[in-house]
């Protein structure tokens, strides 16, 4: 399929409405994320990734992590359970783990590997076997950044998670993913993300100026909204957290990349307005994130 994108406004979110939850419910029936990801230089991206998890509304987080900072980011996050892993020499965790992990992704609604990491080839291993060896996740998957290292090469593996699995490549991990150029992936980013969704069966959440959610079947959506100040350290690791927060929660995987990318989205207009157009933190967004939640949702 192809085609023009469909821009992502607020009415538009009105017509695939999130999942409601009732006075009464339980914090399972919200959902259970796990975030496989940080390392002994970036602890940080698993902390933004799981609270922003948390704020798009999931009721339960997990956060694997390096041996070595899992206590101080439990310290630092008090509403999740924080799993200790083996690490690599750099600083990695270890693909050693990968069986434990799948064990532990198949009793959670939505799983997130990749914010955080930064040895490369551990990183490619790990995600390699926790999805080699889990089960389909109810809610599903969702892989972002170092988790995308040498991601082409496991297309069988993708295909057992099939319409399940929501990628967040910025424009060089989508080079990397497709082999191009990462010029060429910016003169036609829906075009490299059609592509990719096709080849890999999953959604593509394909970031930039503007950003495009794509399915495998190439029907596209773009958000525009955002801003400049979105390009900060640890902005993509909580637009992941979002996602999946909201594969928790029952959306499927095409309505919690499109909703994802708009919160995520809108949030960056609101500190622009009461920060600056630049200079606001991506811990900033995580507060923004219910209110405007709530907010479109009403109408």
């Amino acid at each position: 399929m192809s085609g023009a994108a469909t821009p992502v406004t607020a009415e538009l979110l009105r017509t695939m409405p999130l999942p409601r939850h009732r006075e009464g419910e339980d914090k399972d029936q919200r959902g259970r994320v796990l975030v496989i990801g940080g390392s002994v230089e970036v602890p940080g991206g698993a902390l933004l990734a799981g609270v922003a998890a948390l704020r798009a509304g999931a009721g339960k987080l997990q956060i694997a992590t390096c041996r070595s900072t899992a206590p101080q980011l439990a310290v630092a996050v008090p509403e999740a359970r924080v799993l200790r892993l083996e690490e690599t020499p750099p600083g990695g965790i270890s693909p050693a783990e990968a069986p434990r992990l799948a064990e532990a992704a198949d009793r959670c609604d939505a799983v997130l590997i990749g914010p955080g990491m930064m040895d490369g080839e551990a990183a490619a291993a790990l995600t390699a076997g926790v999805l080699e060896r889990a089960e389909p996740a109810r809610g599903g998957f969702v892989l972002d950044a170092m988790a995308l290292h040498r991601l082409g090469a496991c297309r069988e593996v993708l295909r057992n998670h099939a319409g399940r699995i929501v990628l967040t490549p910025h424009a060089g991990e989508m080079a990397a993913l497709l082999g191009i150029g990462r010029d060429t992936v910016l003169g036609d980013p829906l075009a490299a993300a059609r592509q990719a969704a096709a080849a890999l069966q999953a959604i593509v959440a394909m970031k930039g100026g503007c950003t495009f959610v794509v399915t495998p079947q190439g029907r596209a959506w773009l958000y525009d909204g955002g801003n400049v100040g979105l390009a900060t350290s640890g902005s993509g690791d909580t637009l992941a957290g979002v996602i999946a927060g909201l594969l928790a929660r029952g959306a499927s995987p095409v309505e919690a990349a499109i909703w994802g990318v708009y919160l995520h989205g809108e949030a960056g207009v609101r500190l622009a307005r009461k920060r600056g157009p630049v200079g606001f933190l991506a811990r900033e967004l995580l507060a923004e994130i219910p209110a405007i939640m709530a907010a479109t949702a009403c109408g």
